[in-house]
């Protein structure tokens, strides 16, 4: 392991860890060149944010470390420390940069170490020029595609935007490179080097192709048997593979939809990857997964026939029917199909209405509604039905029912009657409460009437229930939870005395602002000794560069108690820590609620290196 001697502790140094949140207001680089490796360690081990779960570590975890340049530092971090991300993501590494000592730190299995190496040395090497790719390079996570050249600044996209956003959507790391040991480049071709998983990979492969064939047509089928048995049987279920149909102009249009919302539907509901390269649709996944995407794409098509029954449709495990009352077909269908597209849309189901050719639907009968679709996503596009089904016609789901507490670990559903006003509180202006409570539990949760129903994993229903009983706690005054150390999804922050106000907002109207943005739950609840905290609630910790989780909702509370302290022209406020884990940064960029510019011009926005 590489280390370097740390020169003497200048007074700024020592400033930033007498008062962590302070440390924010100066230059944000000298924050992370100033924190010592123990400090590090020890801000970790004290985290109530943890950013990796919890998950066990692999018998052969270490640490690995090179050293790199300022340039190669700036190259690594990327904009807002996003390259660096993207590279731990795909690796599944972890990955700390020390700019002070310019040290570049991997820790993870041999594997993930190697793999992290490996793209960290290759995003460096772009800085002077084409990347070299040897034999050595594949550790059975490299897909090599040749793209014609009039087809490169095309897939490259201006300032590489088409890349980058390809590597987002797939989880991938993806470059030009040359190949070998020596040669120029092919001036026909440019290799394109795609690394990440086998279905990362694929994804990323065929949507890049699918550019690739509207600037050359005719160019995927020279090269589609290679496509096609490219990574066959390797994933772990053994049965990877690809299969193909071939469309019509009019029948591809249809299966496109409108900004390609067919194809995104019939891809999340089947699991499978479906890309259309020119008029050849290609469904990649494991082979119950290509099964499903064509047989939804035949269901669609069969669509436009007549109407449309699927027969033993009892026996299968993808999909759930629920009774529809004729009077309200209308209104779940939508104008045009407006409202069922929302909720395919919102839940990546496939949802059509069933009907034999011989049956005639009146009043007091009902259609059957078919969702297709993973488990949780067709639960919850059900209730979602059931929810507006019951607003039109009362009592359609919920009479005679019951509140219900289920103690199976896996997926379940429970119930929880809300009594009087409850239910207009806890579901808040247009949802917005329920929303927040549901995103933050990481459950589904959906109001039926007057009934909540909490769909999840055991851990995921306890946690909303247990969010919904604190949120109706608080309509009867303060909230006292006296320990929250032994939780896994709480951040606790002690807010100084006087930036308490500031903080929580008019009528709590910043940290509800907040909450929206990083997904989380957040109140001021007292501890066993009648001392008032902030506690932030969600499932997902966040990381240091994510806009969503915990430890982005912790970075604003911090940004807010330095400018309250700013302006208060303190330089400490009620003691300097303000919170359990103040080692970690300000957030990248925030827009500031417009109550708070009153009275004075608004602040530029820092950007700060991770």
């Amino acid at each position: 392991k590489v280390s370097s001697p740390r020169p003497p502790r200048s007074p700024r140094a020592a400033e930033v860890d007498r008062h962590p949140v302070r440390a924010d207001m100066g230059r944000d680089d000298s924050r992370d060149r100033s924190r010592s490796r123990d400090r590090r360690s020890r801000s970790r081990k004290d985290s109530r944010s943890p950013s990796r779960g919890g998950k066990k570590k692999p018998d052969d975890y270490g640490v690995d470390t090179i050293k790199i340049t300022d340039d190669d530092a700036a190259f690594i971090l990327g904009k807002g420390g996003k390259t660096k991300e993207k590279i731990a993501r795909v690796s599944e590494a972890e990955i700390e940069l020390f700019e002070r000592d310019l040290i570049l730190e991997f820790r993870g299995s041999k594997m993930q170490r190697r793999r992290a190496k490996k793209y960290a040395e290759g995003v460096m090497a772009q800085r002077t020029g084409p990347v070299m790719v040897t034999s050595d390079y594949d550790d059975d996570d490299l897909t090599m595609l040749q793209v014609p050249q009039e087809a490169v600044g095309f897939v490259t996209g201006r300032a590489g935007n088409f890349l980058r956003s390809v590597e987002e959507q797939w989880g991938t790391l993806m470059f030009f490179c040359d190949v070998g040991s020596g040669g120029g480049r092919n001036k026909d071709y440019e290799k394109l080097a795609i690394f990440g998983t086998v279905r990362g990979r694929r994804g990323a492969e065929l949507l890049v192709l699918s550019a690739v064939e509207t600037k050359v047509p005719g160019y995927f089928s020279r090269i589609k048997e290679d496509v096609l048995a490219r990574d066959k049987g390797k994933d772990e279920s053994g049965t990877w593979g690809t299969d193909t149909m071939t469309f019509q102009d009019d029948e591809l249009s249809y299966a496109l939809g409108k900004q390609g919302g067919t194809r995104k539907k019939l891809e999340r509901s089947s699991g499978a990857i479906v890309q259309y390269v020119g008029h050849t649709a290609l469904f990649s996944g494991t082979r119950t997964e290509r099964k499903r995407a064509r047989e939804y794409m035949k269901w669609l098509f069969d669509q436009l026939e007549g109407p449309l029954y699927v027969d033993d449709w009892e026996k299968r495990d993808d999909c759930t029917v629920i009774d529809v009352p004729s009077d309200c077909i209308g209104y779940i269908t939508g104008a045009r199909r407006a409202a069922l597209g929302c909720m395919e849309e919102e839940w990546g189901v496939l949802m059509f209405f069933m009907s034999k050719t011989d049956s005639h639907g009146g009043k007091g009968q009902s259609e059957k509604l078919m969702i297709c679709g993973s488990e949780r996503a067709r639960r919850g596009a059900e209730l979602k039905v059931m929810s507006s089904v019951e607003t039109k016609n009362p009592g359609a789901f919920t009479r005679g029912v019951r509140d219900k507490e289920s103690s199976e670990r896996g997926f379940d559903t429970n119930r929880m009657l809300f009594k009087d006003d409850e239910m207009s509180y806890a579901l808040g202006k247009q949802g917005a409460t329920r929303k927040k409570l549901e995103t933050a539990s990481g459950a589904i949760l959906q109001y039926v009437g007057q009934v909540a129903f909490i769909a999840g994993t055991l851990k995921e229903r306890k946690r909303c229930r247990e969010f919904v009983g604190w949120l109706l706690a608080q309509r009867r005054g303060s909230v006292t939870i006296a320990d929250v150390s032994s939780r896994d999804d709480a951040t606790e922050m002690h807010i100084p005395e006087n930036c308490k106000g500031w903080v929580t907002g008019n009528r709590g109207s910043e940290l509800r602002r907040m909450e929206e943005e990083t997904s989380t739950y957040m109140f001021m609840a007292l501890d066993q000794r009648g001392e008032e905290r902030l506690i932030i609630f969600c499932h997902d910790a966040g990381s240091k560069v994510a806009p969503k989780g915990r430890m982005a909702a912790e970075r604003m509370v911090n940004e807010m108690i330095q400018e309250k302290l700013r302006d208060d022209g303190g330089r400490g406020g009620g003691g300097g820590r303000c919170s359990r884990t103040p080692s970690r940064g300000r957030s990248d960029s925030r827009s500031r609620s417009p109550s708070r510019h009153r009275g004075r011009g608004g602040r530029s926005d820092s950007r700060r290196r991770r």
